[in-house]
């Protein structure tokens, strides 16, 4: 299976992490919006949320793996801006 293929198995659940993340970072900030954006259309492959929607699956979750996904990519792109 391609990268693709295994994103499309679980696209739904990626599209409900992006949501996660707009609704965290909502603000009267037009900034805090931007960085939002950021996060989600900034490119790269985003295995980290990937990783744990698809290990969620595995350990039949269907909500709390969700969160856990945003957090992480949250906790990526902290340590991103900080370097």
């Amino acid at each position: 299976m391609t990268l693709e293929e295994i994103r499309a198995l679980v696209a739904t659940d990626l599209a409900a992490v992006d949501d996660v993340i707009r609704q965290r970072l909502k603000s009267a900030v037009p900034l805090v919006d931007q960085i939002a954006e950021h996060i989600i259309a900034g490119g790269g492959k985003r295995l980290r949320p990937l990783l744990v929607v698809l290990a969620g699956r595995a350990c039949g979750l269907r909500a709390s793996h969700i969160e856990a996904a945003a957090f992480i990519e949250f906790i990526h792109t902290a340590t991103l801006l900080h370097d």
